[in-house]
């Protein structure tokens, strides 16, 4: 067998997992067993990713239905329904050949490129995440995107099965480097959140010595126990707040990351 009929196979194999998934996901899906702590997902940090060598071909049918992969992600957002697939697939090869883990913040999308970095806000309560497409689906018309149960844990909808969302892909500047651009502005740059308020403090006069703000300092009480967060803006434009970042990280402060009000 030549290696373009075997590379063609496998890449029908995980579209097929995909489509598969579907079929079972109702009656035999579920949360895993364990009570494992939500505050213990790691939070990915977006960079930009060459794409996958499988799970990009367009066009591709499922279900009699036909979808093209889009070119970019660049300028994507969409509103809708979006579920979640938990323990049935944990360990399975999803549509871009990665094993499915339902404990990373990661889910699938019918049309965006694999891999794409999406924030997904739920409409009804306006929590926000940042999770990593690596999979295709769902394939229920009513639906834009799935989410890993750990994705789902975050946005408290796990209970539900489905929630109101607004996806908006987040893209990069080009060339090298790997820091995000905002999805939408206006935006806070965090350049952190501290266990101690002293930390927080000190964090706050090194950036009023480097002439950098304006700067919002707040305390917030979570489930890992008491932060204070150290932001700067509101900012109005995409520049300025890629700008911060890089300032942020030059000034030894570490990698800061967007919020948006």
């Amino acid at each position: 067998m030549n290696l373009a009929r075997l590379l063609g196979l496998l890449a029908c194999t995980l579209l097929l997992a995909a489509c598969g998934r579907e079929a079972v996901r109702e009656v035999s899906d579920g949360p895993p067993g364990d009570r494992f702590d939500p505050t213990l997902i790691e939070r990915p940090e977006p960079r930009p990713e060459p794409r996958s060598a499988y799970g990009n071909h367009s066009p591709y049918e499922v279900l009699g239905r036909t979808y093209r992969v889009m070119e970019s992600a660049t300028g994507y957002h969409e509103r809708g329904v979006a579920s979640w697939y938990g323990t049935k697939f944990h360990g399975r090869l999803t549509s871009s050949g990665e094993p499915y883990d339902l404990y990373q913040l990661t889910a699938a999308h019918r049309t965006l490129p694999l891999p794409t970095w999406v924030e997904v806000t739920r409409l009804d309560t306006g929590k926000t995440i940042v999770v990593r497409v690596n999979d295709r689906g769902p394939f229920h018309p009513d639906r834009i995107i799935d989410l890993s149960w750990a994705a789902a844990s975050k946005l408290g909808m796990t209970e539900l099965g489905t929630a109101p969302v607004e996806v908006r892909a987040i893209t990069f500047e080009d060339g090298p480097g790997d820091t995000p651009r905002p999805a939408r502005v206006p935006v806070y740059v965090q350049v952190g959140a501290f266990s101690e308020r002293q930390r927080a403090h000190r964090v706050v006069q090194d950036l009023e010595r480097a002439g950098i703000g304006p700067i919002e300092s707040e305390s917030a009480r979570t489930d890992v126990g008491h932060v204070w967060r150290v932001r700067l803006g509101p900012i109005d434009e995409v520049s300025r707040a890629i700008a911060l970042v890089d300032r942020v990280a030059e000034l030894g402060l570490g990698r800061a990351r967007y919020v948006y009000p």
